[in-house]
This record gives C-alpha cells, structure tokens and sequence, in this order.
C-alpha cells in the first residue's frame, strides 16, 4: 500500500496530490477495476501484449 508523509511546510492538498499520483504510479486503481470482472485469458493476453507494445514505443521515443 503507497503511503506519503507530509513534509514540513506542505499544505494537505499538496500531500493529497502526490499521493494520488503514487496511487497512479502503482496502478492501483487500474488493478481493482480489472478484479471487478471476468478478464478472458485471452483477452488478458492481448491487454498485456498490447501494454509491452505501448513500452516499447514510450521507450524508443525516449531513446531518440
């Protein structure tokens, strides 16, 4: 479970938000919505060969 710590200074919304993007980070969210239905196996293979695709891409525009 991501936790954040409020730092010194911080006000709750500033804390509020980088937690929500270490909740984004960690596709918490995501991988509930994927418990609350049936996923196919095969559906599930497309998904996750379709998410390597969208790496390698990101990665590759990344590299140059």
């Amino acid at each position: 479970m991501p936790g954040v710590t409020v730092r010194d200074g911080e006000t709750i919304d500033e804390a509020l938000r980088r937690f929500r993007n270490v909740c984004r980070s960690a596709k918490i969210q995501e991988s509930y919505k994927r418990a609350q239905t049936y996923e196919k196996p095969s559906e599930k293979r497309r998904r996750k060969i379709k998410e390597n695709e969208k790496k390698r891409a990101r990665k590759s525009r990344k590299s140059g």
